[in-house]
């Protein structure tokens, strides 16, 4: 893959242009107040990303993005022995509207934005991703939402989605590079898809690889899944982008 090459850039938006981990323990701080127990951050990251891989894919069609943080959040109070209450469960979907942008990202996507078309693929809803784009500072080529698209990653009918837009811009395959932190929810169904991408790796998993270090709010990704590049910034990548231009 050589970078010069690239004519779309399609991005994964929560975990990759977002911070949904500072956005999603925040949100849980008045769960977590309530449990008899004390609760880290790690524990209950891994808790949701447990609950949430469960909840994409127990029902089809899939639920609004809005739903599965409802049950996600019904889930925890369960696991934490607090009582059911429906009314937080709603108040912690829409917390995603506060969920805050990385530092680097709206710079960097405007840098990567020049000569190129950019894409999301998220699993979210169109609400969710209304909120949340006034964050990233750029106008995006097309925004593919697991709403629309009625599946979530790491399903092939979102890549497939994805390469059926690219190619109504007269882009092929060999012109698009997927961005994205998760390595489940992204890169392993982009191998499958034959799709290059480049692993953000925002929190360092790289580093830690066979320390047991644990993968946050995402699920852990399968074995053998690969990726064309590894930064661990957007900011490192417009950068590679920038001197290969």
């Amino acid at each position: 893959m050589r970078l010069t090459d690239i004519e779309v850039l399609s991005f994964d938006c929560f975990g990759t242009l977002i911070d949904w981990e500072s956005g999603i323990w925040a949100a849980l701080a008045g769960l977590i107040a309530r449990a008899d127990r004390p609760i880290d951050r790690e524990a209950a990251l891994a808790a949701f990303a447990r609950l949430e891989t469960a909840a994409e894919h127990a029902t089809h069609p899939a639920p609004p993005y809005s739903a599965i943080l409802a049950t996600v959040h019904a889930g925890l109070a369960r696991e934490w022995g607090i009582p059911a209450d429906a009314a937080a469960d709603r108040v912690f979907a829409r917390a995603i509207a506060d969920w805050p942008v990385f530092p680097d990202t709206a710079a960097a996507l405007r840098l990567l934005g020049q000569g190129r078309k950019l894409v999301i693929l998220s699993n979210v809803d169109r609400a969710g991703f209304a909120a949340t784009l006034p964050k990233l500072g750029v106008a995006f080529d097309a925004v593919l939402t697991a709403e629309e698209i009625g599946s979530y990653k790491p399903d092939a009918r979102n890549f497939a989605a994805l390469l059926a837009r690219v190619a109504s811009f007269g882009v092929g395959r060999g012109g698009l590079l997927h961005v994205a932190q998760s390595l489940f929810h992204d890169h392993a169904p982009a191998n499958r898809a034959g799709i290059a991408s480049a692993w953000i790796d925002r929190r360092g998993a790289g580093e830690r690889a066979g320390e047991g270090g644990g993968w946050g709010a995402t699920a852990p990704p399968p074995p053998g899944v690969r990726y064309d590049l590894r930064c661990a910034s957007l900011a490192e990548l417009a950068a590679l982008f920038a001197r290969a231009d």
